[in-house]
């Protein structure tokens, strides 16, 4: 008989992702796991959660939450401020990155830091990853018109070239999310 040895960790946190995923699934019709990466995720459910409203905040904070073992996004108002903070730290930093993945599928950019981690490990890991990824700054694809002022600009002057993007992608957003 072959005994299989499971950490209590990973028990947990299979666990956790599991309930994190719950309403995703619900909501969007789509699997999710320990293995997703924002790259996996359709393209209608990626347009709902760069929107940045009311609805995905609720999906974030509540993958934030549950991956964390503090509950629901639901009990995101009875934290500590402290705690918010944290949370919302986080679901900043998803943020950027899913609006990252949304102006790569528009051909915008090359890459970006961070787009071979799965969300899990983005929640997880956050201290750990966070500083190196937000160092990084997205690759603009050699295609877009604002390229030749991107390749020669200052790091920050980059950072910030990349950060106007965004108002414009979620105006596509606006305009059509089926057709990524």
């Amino acid at each position: 008989m072959s005994r299989k040895v499971i950490r209590l960790s990973d028990a947990r946190l299979e666990k956790n992702a599991r309930r994190a995923f719950r309403n995703w699934e619900s909501e969007f019709g789509e699997p999710f796991g320990l293995d997703t990466t924002l790259g996996q995720i359709s393209a209608k459910t990626l347009a709902l959660l760069a929107e940045g409203r009311n609805k995905s905040t609720f999906y974030l904070l509540d993958l934030i939450m549950n991956l964390q073992g503090m509950g629901s996004g639901f009990d995101f108002g009875g934290r500590s401020p402290k705690e918010q903070i944290a949370i919302m730290d986080r679901h900043l930093f998803l943020l950027d990155l899913i609006r990252y993945e949304y102006m790569k599928r528009l051909g915008w950019l090359e890459s970006y830091p961070g787009e071979e981690s799965t969300l899990v490990e983005l929640v997880i890991n956050f201290e750990k990853l966070a500083p190196g990824l937000k160092a990084d700054t997205p690759a603009l694809d050699p295609n877009h018109p604002a390229y030749g002022v991107f390749r020669s600009a200052s790091i920050l002057e980059k950072e910030e070239l990349i950060r106007k993007l965004i108002p414009r992608a979620l105006e596509k957003i606006q305009d059509s999310s089926s057709t990524l």
